[in-house]
């Protein structure tokens, strides 16, 4: 009989990983929110050229890798469910890390076509920024990817409440990131 994921274990204090854990959610919103805002003041000072590289992005594929974040967060918080059974939660980790490296897939076709703009002074500091925030972010989705599927091979709760939090940080970074970058 598949049971659900274990709570703790004996002599484990439930509440021990929360505080790494915020220490980790907050640093990852800080970090990206500096690069952030240095995207958004560098787009200020160099607007004209910010607004002339931004149509060498493929917003369409962006948006379908926005798709695959948040079905992949979907599948994370299926896992995470109290009432989740541990077959279900490994294969929700499972189904989450694939379509976190489907993200990943799709971004690198995405830089393929962009990278020849790398360097170009016509378009000022742009994809400079661009390759940093997005390639920090992708490192963190690739990463995280991996873990997940390691949780999955090692179910104990709170790794899986851990992980789960922070791909949900990553995709709140991207849903910020998004329109940010792409659209504005």
């Amino acid at each position: 009989m598949d049971v659900a994921v274990s709570n703790t274990r004996a002599g484990d204090d439930p509440d021990a990983g929360e505080f790494l854990l915020w220490i980790l959610v907050w640093s990852e919103l800080a970090a990206f929110g500096i690069l952030l805002v240095a995207f958004q003041v560098a787009g200020l000072v160099q607007a004209d050229q910010f607004a002339s590289a931004r149509r060498h992005l493929n917003a369409p594929l962006a948006a379908l890798n926005t798709a695959m974040l948040l079905t992949s967060g979907w599948q994370a918080a299926r896992a995470a469910r109290p009432d989740a059974t541990r077959g279900q939660a490994r294969i929700a980790l499972i189904v989450a890390a694939l379509f976190g490296l489907v993200f990943v897939a799709i971004k690198l076709f995405e830089y393929s076509g962009e990278i020849v703009h790398a360097g170009d002074e016509a378009y000022g500091v742009f994809f400079e920024l661009y390759f940093l925030l997005t390639g920090f972010h992708l490192l963190h989705v690739a990463f995280g990817a991996l873990v997940l599927l390691l949780v999955s091979l090692r179910m104990e709760r709170s790794n899986m409440v851990l992980i789960t939090t922070l791909w949900h940080i990553f995709d709140l970074i991207w849903i910020v990131m998004f329109p940010l970058v792409y659209l504005a």
